[in-house]
C-alpha cells in the first residue's frame, strides 16, 4: 500500500492508504496514459502559427487531441504550452496566472530617458486596450492589468523590455500606445514570450528539434525516456493551485461527474477560498477533476457532511479506480 505524505501547509481531516492496484504515481503511468493526461512547455520557433505548432505535435505523437495556452503571432517566440488528450479540458483554469514577455520596442523619434520611464510607468496597472484587426477575439474595449514593466536596455531609438501582464494583453498594442503618449509614436520589432501561466522560459522549455529527436528515438528503439522529459504530468502545472486529496473510494463517482462530499476528503491544502478553483487529487498525486470550493478550508475541515467541491472539469477516465457507488 502506498501513502501519500502532505507537505505543512496540508490539513489532515482523515487517515487512509490508497490502493497500489488502482491508478499511478502521475510520472510512473503507462506511456500512453501519460500522453492522455500530459503538457508540453514548448519554445516556439519563428515562423509557423501557434494552431500549426499544434498540427506538427499531433501529428508527430500520432494522437487526436491537442490544445495550446494562448496564441502566439507567426514571428513571436518563446513559451506555448501544447496540452495533450484528456488535459486539454483543464487548460483554461490554469492559464489565469496571466503571461510575461520580452519585448523590443522602436520609437520613432527622439525621447530621453527620464521622459521614458515616466510614460513606461503610466501604463503599469489597469489599462484600456482595443485588441488589432487582425486578431482572434472580438474587436471591443477592454481592460487588461500590466503588473510590471521594467526597462531592461535601450540603445537609441530600440528600448528592451519585460512585461508582466494578464492574459489577453496585446503587447503589439501596448508598445503602439506608449508611443502615442510619448508623441513620438512607436512599434513593436520584436516579441519572445517567458512565461505562460506556470509554463517558464528557464523550467523545462523544449524545442520542436527537441521534441523530434525524443519522438524518433521512442518510435525507432523503443526508448521512452527522452519523451518522458519533453512531455510533463499536467499535474505539474498545478503547483500553487489549492488541493483536496480525497478516497480512492471517491475518485470513480467523481469521474463521473459528482460533486466532492465533506466524507471523501482525507487531506486539503490551507489556502481554499470559498468560490476558488480547487483541484481534486488522489492520494497518489493524480488529478481526478477541477471543482469550485463550496466551503473554505477551515470549513471543509470541521464539516462530516454536505458538498464540499462542485465538479466543473473531469480529467481521469472513469474505471480507473473500482466503482463504489
Amino acid at each position: 500500500m502506498v501513502l501519500f505524505l502532505e507537505n505543512s501547509n496540508t490539513l489532515i481531516k482523515g487517515e487512509e492508504l490508497t490502493d497500489p492496484r488502482y491508478g499511478w504515481v502521475p510520472r510512473s503511468r503507462p506511456l500512453k496514459e501519460y500522453l492522455e493526461t500530459g503538457v508540453i512547455n514548448l519554445d516556439k520557433p519563428p515562423g509557423p502559427s501557434s494552431h500549426e505548432v499544434v498540427a506538427w505535435v499531433k501529428r508527430l505523437l500520432s494522437i487526436s487531441r491537442a490544445g495550446h495556452g494562448g496564441t502566439l503571432d507567426p514571428k513571436v517566440t518563446g513559451v506555448l504550452p501544447i496540452t495533450l488528450g484528456r488535459s486539454t479540458r483543464i487548460i483554461s483554469f490554469i492559464m489565469k496566472s496571466g503571461k510575461e514577455y520580452i519585448t523590443l520596442m522602436e520609437l520613432h523619434g527622439d525621447v530621453d530617458d527620464d521622459r521614458l520611464h515616466q510614460v513606461v510607468k503610466e501604463f503599469v496597472g489597469p489599462i484600456y486596450q482595443l485588441p488589432p484587426v487582425r486578431s482572434s477575439v472580438k474587436r471591443a474595449l477592454r481592460v487588461r492589468t500590466i503588473n510590471s514593466i521594467k526597462i531592461l536596455e535601450r540603445e537609441g531609438k530600440f528600448v528592451l523590455m519585460r512585461v508582466d501582464c494578464e492574459a489577453g494583453t496585446y503587447i503589439r498594442k501596448l508598445c503602439h500606445d506608449i508611443g502615442e503618449v510619448l508623441g513620438c509614436g512607436a512599434h513593436m520589432r520584436e516579441l519572445r514570450r517567458t512565461r505562460a501561466g506556470p509554463f517558464k522560459e528557464d523550467s523545462g522549455c523544449v524545442t520542436l528539434h527537441s521534441l523530434l529527436d525524443a519522438i524518433t528515438l521512442w518510435k525507432d528503439s523503443g526508448d521512452e525516456s527522452l519523451l518522458r522529459r519533453a512531455v510533463t504530468p499536467i499535474e505539474d502545472a498545478l503547483i500553487g493551485m489549492p488541493k483536496v486529496y480525497v478516497r480512492d473510494s471517491a475518485v470513480d463517482a467523481l469521474c463521473h461527474g459528482a460533486d466532492l462530499a465533506s466524507p471523501g476528503v482525507l487531506k486539503l491544502d490551507k489556502n481554499i477560498r470559498k468560490g476558488g478553483t480547487v483541484c481534486i487529487m488522489t492520494l497518489k498525486g493524480e488529478l481526478v477533476a477541477l471543482g469550485v470550493a463550496e466551503m473554505s478550508s477551515e470549513e471543509i475541515l470541521k464539516s462530516d457532511h454536505g458538498i464540499v467541491v462542485k465538479t466543473r472539469r473531469v480529467v481521469m477516465e472513469p474505471g480507473t479506480y473500482p466503482k463504489r457507488w
